[in-house]
């Protein structure tokens, strides 16, 4: 006698209290299905909370910068006390807290005085207390006026941190000659930043205009690597060349650039390549001339000078007749000396003015008459002084490309310009610096192929090459990476969980719709016989069976696999 085991297939038997479709899915799960899909909704849970808190991050914004380690300190150890998040920045030169606590943090920092390593200008002399001496109060305010100061200096874009400082001697009335102040300032500029010289003028007139009776020699400045900004006080002369250095660059530029408009049209841009040299005067010459013209005509209207008139008139008897008697000292003197007027006919040698007629000498019988006049000369003083920076000699190079044609084929070929028209440029440049040839000046134009060099031709930069595109993507890395792995983790762990979940449960089928199976595993199976040909189109019991083995086999898998699971093993169906 054969035993037959039998298996029977429960599936699903539905409990007796209300259950959900997702609870149901859930039981139906096996222990590695749950495991995946609980580490999966853990992995979502896991990356929205990253996007929440990352939404949540402050932006960070600069408290202080370029604190010392003392103040630093000070700083952190209050801010801890204060309960305000802080951070450090790269290097630890800064230190940052949240962009909405910046300016409250500062204000209530402020109010315990903090950070101490701040310049005090004039509020330190709010601080007096009683019993302060006279020194104590001079050095108080010296001290406040280089604050002051400072912060000044401080405020240009180009200055990072400003030291000064005051030697501000003690006046005393007693003394016949008083000390000057001085002042000497040391700045430390911003990286890649430098000051021009009338920056540095400006700070020198800015810090002796703010101490009475400094004078802006007086004032010296000095960069952190020890340079001297400021002009010694013997410099003078160093600035009046860099002046001069200055303007014959201003004039060589002035006639190059007009040789370049005058040509460029001509030639093409690109073509044409000019310098000029000048040499300039800047010498100061003062020339002092002083004429004398010639005595005037006797007509000629002249200034009388001065004037002198001599009259000696001798004795005369009744009726104008000369005196006589005995010839005494008087008659044995010598003639008298011959004198001669400045514009006039001279008297004769020998003759004394008593012997000439009355009409000669203009005095009757013996009488003397003198007269000197001394007239003006003309002069004239003429003082030239010429100007500093005369042009005295102009040289002017020039060189021009060869002429570029091209063909009816588009090939480009070069050719000399003819002799022509080098020289109508060559007058053409002659015009436009002024040429002039009694001082020297010089003109060379020369017409000669440039020697270009071909530069490869490269292609624009790939998009994720550019540093702000970089920047964004750096930006946008870990959101849209985020994004990735949650929908990494969604379609690979917890999809597949939640379809198993929202499976049909299997239906509870019928025993003898699994004869079939259970017959393989009688000792000696019973084979069904097959049907007769005429009833092929009929619906038999054993059909239906076949039927509903196979739904059951497409329907769920899964329970068809545990009942050749347990075949294989050996193990009674339940």
């Amino acid at each position: 006698m054969s035993t037959t085991a039998v298996a029977e297939l429960d599936v699903t038997t539905p409990p007796p209290g209300p259950r959900s479709a997702f609870g149901d899915g859930f039981a139906r799960m096996d222990q590695s299905q749950k495991l995946k899909l609980g580490v999966g909704a853990l992995a979502l849970l896991a990356i929205a909370l990253a996007f929440f808190f990352m939404g949540r991050q402050p932006e960070w914004r600069v408290l202080y910068a370029n604190l010392g380690d003392k103040d630093g300190g000070a700083i952190v150890a209050q801010l801890s006390q204060m309960n305000v998040p802080y951070k450090h920045a790269e290097g630890g030169q800064a230190i940052m807290v949240p962009a909405d606590k910046v300016h409250d943090t500062r204000l209530r920092l402020a109010s315990q005085g903090l950070p101490k390593g701040t310049v005090g200008g004039f509020e330190m002399m709010e601080a007096n207390r009683f019993g302060m001496t006279q020194f104590q109060e001079r050095l108080t305010f010296q001290r406040g006026l280089e604050g002051e100061l400072t912060r000044s200096i401080q405020s240009l874009s180009s200055v990072q941190s400003a030291r000064i400082h005051l030697a501000l001697p003690n006046q005393n009335g007693f003394f016949r000659e008083q000390q000057k102040p001085s002042a000497s300032v040391l700045l430390t500029l911003h990286p890649g930043r430098t000051l021009d010289r009338a920056q540095v003028a400006g700070i020198v007139h800015l810090v002796a205009s703010s101490v009475p009776e400094m004078n802006p020699k007086a004032v010296s400045i000095v960069d952190d690597a020890g340079n001297l900004l400021s002009s010694p006080p013997d410099g003078q002369a160093q600035g009046v060349d860099t002046q001069k250095l200055q303007y014959q660059q201003q004039l060589e530029q002035l006639y190059t650039r007009r040789i370049m408009e005058m040509l460029e049209p001509l030639v093409g841009r690109n073509n044409v390549r000019a310098q000029v040299s000048a040499e300039v005067d800047f010498s100061q010459v003062e020339s002092t001339s002083e004429q004398h013209r010639p005595n005037q005509g006797p007509d000629a209207s002249a200034t009388v000078r001065s004037q002198q008139t001599v009259t000696d008139g001798g004795a005369t008897g009744a009726g104008g007749a000369p005196a006589s008697g005995v010839p005494g000292a008087v008659s044995n003197q010598p003639p008298a000396t011959g004198t001669a007027p400045i514009n006039g006919a001279a008297a004769p040698v020998g003759v004394a003015s008593s012997q000439l007629p009355a009409g000669a000498n203009g005095a009757a019988g013996g009488g003397r008459r003198e007269s000197v006049v001394n007239y003006e000369v003309d002069k004239t003083v003429k003082v030239v002084r010429e100007s500093s920076g005369q042009v005295k000699r102009l040289s002017a190079a020039v060189v021009i490309n060869h002429r570029t044609t091209v063909d009816k084929a588009g090939k480009e070929s070069s050719a000399p310009i003819p002799p022509q028209q080098l020289e109508q440029m060559t007058a053409l440049v002659r015009e436009t610096i002024g040429f002039n040839s009694e001082r020297g000046d010089s003109v060379n134009l020369v017409n000669a192929a440039f020697n270009v060099e071909r530069v490869p031709e490269t292609s624009e930069a790939a998009w994720w090459t550019q540093s702000d595109n970089q920047d964004l993507l750096r930006s946008m890395a870990w959101p849209i990476g985020m994004v990735g792995l949650g929908l990494l983790v969604l379609m690979g762990m917890v999809r597949p969980g939640l379809k198993l979940m929202k499976a049909p449960p299997a239906r509870r089928l019928d025993t003898t719709a699994v004869q079939p199976l259970n017959a393989v595993l009688n000792e000696s199976p019973e084979r069904p016989g097959l049907p007769m040909p005429g009833a092929s189109n009929e619906i038999t019991p054993e059909t239906q069976r076949l039927s509903d083995a196979k739904r059951l086999a497409l329907e769920n898998p899964m329970a068809v696999a545990n009942i050749v699971k347990g075949w294989v093993n050996g193990e009674a169906p339940a």
